[in-house]
């Protein structure tokens, strides 16, 4: 039997929420489980269910139902739903062997996606019994590696990735055997996966797992005397915790930047500045945040910027700053000061680069709106709702969602705000 690459493998069927979804035709919840649980794509599903792709992610937001007979008879033969569990009658694929094949196809691969996604300590490959040096090193490669993807995946899609990365060096430092000096190696590794499994989780909208993994990076590293990766864990904290709490947000971020020395690599001093500007921007602080991006943009042109960097913190560059700072102004409403920077900044992006071009778009045509000038403000949205397509992250649909309802408060009746507002409905 060949089955459509929508369907659905039984233990996500069995899922209560996806039961509880599908009985009360909430296909946004269906769809937003099937790409958290199963690994599909809204674009798959956007093809497969006959479904425009910003449909598809306007549903999984909560934005409209599907009503139609037809439509939830066409999504529940793409999924492989049974008839019954939508209210249905069989649907012409139900066979007893059709339904046999498919709880045998799929229910050990879906015990396994489980997991992954609930519980904190997924049995990762077996590790060696001796470890040196030499694989402290070909593990931190591996993890320079893996890295990269986050240039161009979401973390809906690096989640797991990451994590697994992360629980294998955990299992590697409880079971194998080493010295005191390839130990402190092995605590700053899981220091730095924990991180980037942290930040995957939070680009998600896994908040409570992205916290958690923060707080045990901050652990390992200080235990391993990694003190760079120990103020980085804060500084993800703050950037975290910034919408909550603003003031204790700057407060943890200007924390994080007491210890930076001359000694510290300078892009690690930028990255800590720049988030110390973000938390201050937040909090309504405009001195605070030039002061802090004076020093990171000090920090990238000091003798040592040109020199080896840490691996997890190579990436921050001018264009990265850029944006940063176009982000402050715009949140500190100074569009005149946003804009160029970030008009700059996202020239740099290419449509590789989806999800950090859509959600720095947001902010673009948030400037945009500040300024008044509307119909550009919501062009820009519009570009970053297209580039968001398909994208396995929450923030930028997240940000869209906040520009455009900002958008049709303020000035709905502009034509091309009206137009926005029924791509996004």
């Amino acid at each position: 039997m060949t089955h459509p690459p929508t369907a659905l493998p039984v233990g996500v069927l069995e899922l209560p929420q996806m039961c509880e979804a599908l009985r009360a035709h909430d296909f946004g919840t269906v769809f937003r489980l099937a790409r958290e649980q199963a690994g599909i794509s809204y674009q798959k599903l956007a093809a497969e269910c006959g479904i425009k792709p910003e449909r598809v992610g306007a549903l999984a937001r909560g934005c409209g139902r599907v009503e139609s007979y037809d439509k939830i008879a066409v999504i529940a033969d793409a999924l492989r739903v049974p008839g019954r569990m939508v209210g249905l009658a069989p649907r012409p694929w139900e066979t007893t062997s059709d339904m046999a094949a498919l709880r045998r196809r799929d229910v050990l691969a879906v015990g396994a996606v489980g997991l992954a996604a609930t519980l904190p300590d997924v049995l990762p490959p077996s590790v060696p019994q001796r470890v040196g040096a030499g694989t402290v090193a070909r593990l931190r490669e591996r993890t320079a590696r893996l890295r990269r993807l986050d240039d161009v995946l979401g973390g809906g899609d690096t989640y797991r990735l990451y994590a697994a990365e992360y629980q294998r060096t955990r299992r590697i430092l409880r079971d194998s055997t080493y010295n005191e000096s390839t130990g402190r190696q092995l605590l700053a590794l899981a220091a730095e996966q924990a991180q980037q499994a942290g930040w995957a989780a939070f680009d998600g909208g896994r908040e409570r797992e992205a916290v958690g993994l923060y707080r045990e990076s901050r652990s390992a590293a200080e235990d391993a005397g990694a003190e760079d990766l120990a103020r980085n864990a804060l500084a993800y904290l703050a950037y975290q915790a910034v919408a909550a709490d603003p003031r204790a947000a700057a407060a943890i971020a200007a924390h994080s930047c007491d210890a930076v020395t001359e000694e510290t690599p300078a892009t690690v001093r930028a990255l800590l500045w720049e988030r110390c500007a973000w938390a201050r921007a937040v909090a309504g602080d405009a001195n605070g945040t030039e002061a802090a991006l004076a020093e990171a943009r000090a920090a990238l042109g000091a003798d040592d910027a040109g020199g080896p960097q840490p691996a997890w913190s190579a990436w921050v560059d001018q264009v990265e700053l850029d944006i940063m700072a176009g982000r402050c102004w715009t949140q500190l409403r100074r569009p005149l000061r946003a804009v160029p920077l970030l008009v700059r900044g996202l020239g740099r992006f290419d449509d590789a680069h989806a999800r950090d071009a859509s959600l720095y778009s947001t902010w673009l045509a948030e400037a945009y709106t500040t300024a008044g000038e509307v119909e550009e403000a919501a062009r820009v949205a519009g570009r970053a709702l297209e580039l968001a397509d398909g994208v396995a992250s929450a923030r930028p649909r997240q940000r869209i969602e906040q520009v455009v309802s900002a958008l049709a408060l303020q000035h709905g009746a502009v034509p091309a705000v009206a137009e926005l507002v029924e791509r996004t409905a």
